[in-house]
């Protein structure tokens, strides 16, 4: 130990000190007791009050102890000089004060209840302590603070193989490790989020019916709640644009149309401090990096893929929860692959979406979570906020959409992009210029137009597609509508491409055969139909007589039974309004 200095021992009052502390003579201290020095000497030097108080949070922060620790310690000083400065330790320090074998029996208990499979808790640990006590009449057996004392060596060593492998959860607590060697612990909602992708096991089609193959699914989760922040559902290969896009999802406000038909809210939104992602190319772009930087949030990649378990669970779960239920199912197992997986495929890329949405929102977000004991994760993700999240406008997000691309503006502020002609306020005047295209490749009838100034993207507008505003048309689509406009010799224009939606829509309605399931409603509206014809009829010709209960019945929408004819009777349509059928047509439609 390095001799700082030689003192002896005076006090203000020798007299209040046994003789062996009078004639203590100190020759080290110990490089602590330096600083504690330092500080009472700073103490010890004449000031105003404001000045003393300040000196006091100094100290506290060179010892880092508290203020009232600091006047303890000074307090102390004044009554026995240097020894207070003097940390003293236990002879038995680091030992615990009970029997070896008492040890003993704490440490076997506990590594024999938790070999293999079986578990047993420091508490479980303590009951058998206290059941062996009372085998050997032992009056005072170690306490429950003394079993976790004594167990506490074999629970960090196992917390520290375990935090090797991966950190995962410690206790309550999610710790995640970066490549570079961080452990990110996580105690908040919005602090990480896991981006990872995975390709549906389910054959989509286009909306004219033809099979185009298996979406991929881009998703963003909370590391602290779990709940599912974003999504990107599309065709295009995991790629650093992929991400953006679901990044930009993640970070909005959700708000969705009827026709979801969601029963909640999709609440989650907001910026993380940390993206936290495999070292997969398209997570290693500089895209990644930029958007990071614009929005100001750190990207750190996974140091082993067992930690993005997180993400990989919510796959499996969609998977059984979802997709094996819905026609063109897949599955994952290529040989075990059903074979009418094509031909049984129906849904589109936006029937998929809906279907998705519909669980994140009403199932998953809203579900427990075990982890998290009785909080749905949009519970735990409200609660685990440590402030209103940012709302970031959609220019500020403009970054997070597709790759730029570089137009010249024709005369009269036209943009031409994947065959479709766009314009937009103020082009005109940048005709002949080069400007930049973003676009969201879920629908490029709207697109965002950029001019570069000064080694910086200035926004200068929002184009529309001519004659197209009405309509959803994704890039895969525009590209399958100009081919076959093309093949069929005609010029690739807006309404055109208009043309060739409309009458493919056309076709598929005309084509499509009713599913079994829909034939059989069918079948049962046909009965049902010709009854309640049949009983008109009869009620008309007064060949059917009603007592007043059953004309009741009739009147209010009800079903009765006559027991002239045993005949049911339906009224829920008045018979002016009631829809004539030509069941001739229906029988060459279905083949009855």
């Amino acid at each position: 130990m390095e001799i700082k200095e030689q003192v002896i021992v005076e006090s203000a009052d020798p007299e209040s000190l046994s003789a062996p502390e009078q004639q203590t003579i100190v020759t080290e201290l110990t490089p602590e007791g330096a600083v504690k020095l330092e500080v009472i000497q700073s103490l010890l030097e004449p000031c105003d009050r404001v000045t003393y108080g300040q000196r006091l949070r100094d100290g506290a922060q060179k010892l880092d102890i508290s203020v009232r620790s600091v006047q303890r310690l000074f307090k102390k000083y004044q009554e026995q000089g240097l020894i207070a400065l003097i940390t003293t330790e236990r002879a038995d320090r680091g030992q615990h004060r009970i029997s070896t074998s008492w040890q003993e029996f704490i440490l076997n208990t506990y590594k024999t209840g938790n070999k293999g499979s079986r578990r047993m808790t420091p508490k479980q640990v303590a009951i058998q302590v206290q059941a062996q006590a009372i085998k050997l009449n032992d009056n005072e057996p170690p306490s429950y603070r003394t079993v976790l004392r004594v167990i506490a060596p074999i629970q960090e060593r196992a917390a520290e193989v375990k935090s090797i492998r991966s950190p995962g959860w410690r206790g309550s607590t999610l710790s995640v490790k970066t490549r570079d060697g961080y452990n990110l612990d996580i105690n908040h909602s919005n602090q990480v989020w896991q981006s990872d992708h995975t390709r549906l096991d389910v054959m989509l089609v286009d909306r004219h019916g033809i099979v185009i193959g298996r979406p991929w699914l881009t998703t963003v989760i909370d590391s602290y709640s779990r709940a599912l922040i974003g999504i990107n559902v599309g065709f295009d290969a995991p790629s650093s644009q992929v991400v953006a896009l679901a990044l930009r999802h993640a970070i909005l406000p959700k708000v969705y149309e009827a026709k979801y038909g969601l029963h909640t809210e999709w609440i989650t939104y907001g910026k993380p401090e940390y993206l936290f992602t495999d070292g997969g190319k398209d997570f290693r772009s500089n895209h990644i990096t930029e958007i990071g930087t614009q929005l100001g949030f750190v990207h750190k990649l996974r140091d082993r893929p067992s930690e993005g378990g997180i993400v990989e669970r919510f796959f499996g779960t969609l998977n059984e929860s979802v997709l094996r239920a819905l026609p063109g199912y897949t599955g994952s197992n290529v040989q075990q692959r059903p074979k009418d997986a094509e031909k049984d495929a129906q849904l589109t890329l936006r029937d998929i979406e809906r279907i998705i949405v519909g669980f994140i929102v009403d199932k998953h977000n809203q579900a427990l979570d075990a982890r998290m004991g009785d909080q749905t994760r949009n519970q735990r993700w409200e609660s685990g906020l440590i402030g209103d999240p940012p709302l970031i406008s959609e220019r500020e997000l403009d970054i997070c959409l597709m790759k730029t691309i570089r137009r010249t503006v024709q005369r009269g502020g036209n943009v031409q992009f994947e065959n479709v002609m766009y314009q937009g306020e103020y082009l005109a005047g940048y005709a002949g210029k080069t400007v930049s295209i973003r676009y969201d490749p879920r629908d490029i009838t709207t697109i965002w137009i950029y001019h570069q100034e000064q080694n910086k993207e200035v926004f200068l507008t929002r184009a529309h597609a001519h004659d197209l505003e009405t309509e959803q048309l994704s890039v895969d689509e525009a590209k399958a509508s100009a081919k076959r406009v093309r093949s069929a010799g005609k010029s690739i224009t807006n309404q055109a491409i208009l043309y060739d939606v409309i009458d493919r829509s056309v076709d598929r309605e005309a084509t499509s055969k009713p599913s079994r399931k829909q034939r059989r409603e069918d079948e049962q509206v046909y009965k049902r139909a010709a009854t309640v014809t049949k009983t008109v009829e009869e009620i008309q010709t007064g060949n059917l007589k009603l007592d007043a209960a059953e004309l009741t019945a009739i009147a209010e929408g009800r079903s009765a039974t006559n027991e002239q004819t045993s005949v049911p009777v339906v009224s829920s349509i008045p018979i002016d309004d009631m829809e004539v059928w030509d069941y001739e047509k229906m029988r060459d439609d279905y083949g009855w």
